[in-house]
């Protein structure tokens, strides 16, 4: 499976307080969050992949910070935005409004966070698509199932 750009669409129905690794213990609002991250290693989306098996509790390693996240029992994949073949990881993610959470999947660059939050799932999936349309690049998105 091939590489590129990727943000996963996560909804918290309930306010949660987690500890995220380094980062320390952090307060995570009911809502809406969009993770950006890439996958441009060897294994490609095959991260994707990864991070369902997390949120669904198949798999219970916490290695990157968004793995802390998704594995809160209530937290739930929604859709992932996939951008193949594209390095657009901070680009995208520095679009989007700021996460509850400096830092967040930013331990290995510049951007403050690579977590975003809104009230909705529509509202964030719209901010989304539209800060990849602006770094023209072509996305599908996938529902979760």
């Amino acid at each position: 499976m091939g590489g590129g750009t990727y943000t996963l669409l996560v909804e918290l129905p309930t306010a949660t307080t987690l500890s995220v690794g380094a980062l320390g213990e952090h307060l995570f609002p009911a809502g809406a969050y969009a993770y950006t991250g890439s996958a441009l290693g060897p294994g490609g989306f095959s991260r994707v992949r990864r991070h369902r098996r997390t949120a669904h509790s198949d798999h219970d390693v916490r290695h990157w910070h968004v793995d802390y996240l998704l594995g809160e029992t209530t937290a739930r994949i929604d859709r992932v935005v996939h951008a193949p073949g594209v390095d657009a990881e901070c680009a995208v993610a520095r679009r989007l409004p700021a996460g509850p959470v400096d830092g967040f999947g930013a331990s290995d660059c510049g951007c403050s966070s690579h977590l975003s939050t809104a009230g909705t799932l529509d509202g964030l999936i719209e901010r989304v698509v539209r800060a990849y349309d602006a770094e023209a690049t072509a996305v599908t998105v996938d529902p979760e199932g």
